[in-house]
């Protein structure tokens, strides 16, 4: 096995989720669908141009077809779906982390709003907003333009979760009203430092909050892909496309 490709037992757990293979209808035959995700996954870890696909894994416009076909069909999203059947609901922190945009990666039809870039301190920026279980695992993620303040995004997607008396770690930066009575609501347990601005600090357990540190594991461990390191990718769809690839094999690791 080359490095990067996905083991034979992770291999088990996905492939039934695949499209069926196309039989050949004349000209060379197509590659399986492993040897395709394994290409895919080699562009994702090193982060290297689509053209510069080794020629063992083929063509590279087959490679690329064939990735956003899935992705516009909704594969991946399917794939996480099923290998995240049974998160531990223990806890859920949310948190967001930027990625520089490559300057191959903007003019994108549609402006740099419409493809979730935006210009922060750092430039010209993508931010993922993420929400993992009590373990690390992803749940679901958000792309916005890196300007975008996370407790914005983090309230729009807690809102759509059912957080019933589940502990929600977080840092200051979501230490909004809007967001603490939300949870109060569903009768779930802020564990969220108080921002230094606020008349009267909150009590909040700092055992507990130790455990956050694993959602910014899920980050360093999605950023070993070179691809969501640095974004190269023009569309968001893409990009995310890239990150779903990533968190499923967080999840089969």
């Amino acid at each position: 096995m080359r490095r990067y490709e996905i083991r034979d037992d992770q291999w088990e757990k996905i492939k039934d989720l695949l499209p069926p293979e196309r039989k050949p209808q004349g000209g060379r035959p197509p590659k399986d669908h492993r040897h395709m995700l394994n290409a895919m996954l080699w562009i994702a870890r090193t982060g290297a141009p689509w053209r510069d696909l080794p020629e063992y894994y083929g063509s590279w416009s087959s490679v690329y077809s064939r990735f956003r076909r899935w992705q516009i069909a909704g594969i991946w999203d399917k794939i996480l779906e099923h290998v995240s059947i049974e998160p531990d609901w223990e806890s859920v922190m949310i948190d967001a982390t930027i990625v520089r945009v490559h300057q191959h990666g903007s003019g994108a039809k549609g402006g740099a709003s419409k493809q979730a870039i935006g210009r922060s301190r750092g430039g010209l920026t993508t931010k993922i907003h993420a929400v993992v279980d009590a373990l690390g695992n992803p749940l679901r993620f958000k792309l916005t333009g890196g300007q975008c303040h996370d407790s914005v995004t983090g309230y729009e997607m807690l809102k759509q979760m059912d957080l019933t008396k589940k502990q929600v770690l977080a840092d200051r930066a979501y230490d909004t009203n809007q967001i603490l009575h939300l949870l109060e609501q569903q009768s779930a347990t802020p564990v969220i430092p108080s921002k230094k601005n606020r008349r009267k600090l909150r009590k909040w357990d700092k055992e507990i909050y130790k455990e956050r540190h694993l959602i910014e594991c899920f980050f360093n461990k999605v950023k070993h892909y070179r691809r969501l390191a640095t974004r190269f990718d023009k569309l968001a769809s893409s990009f995310k496309a890239f990150l779903t690839l990533a968190s499923i094999m967080v999840w089969l690791a």
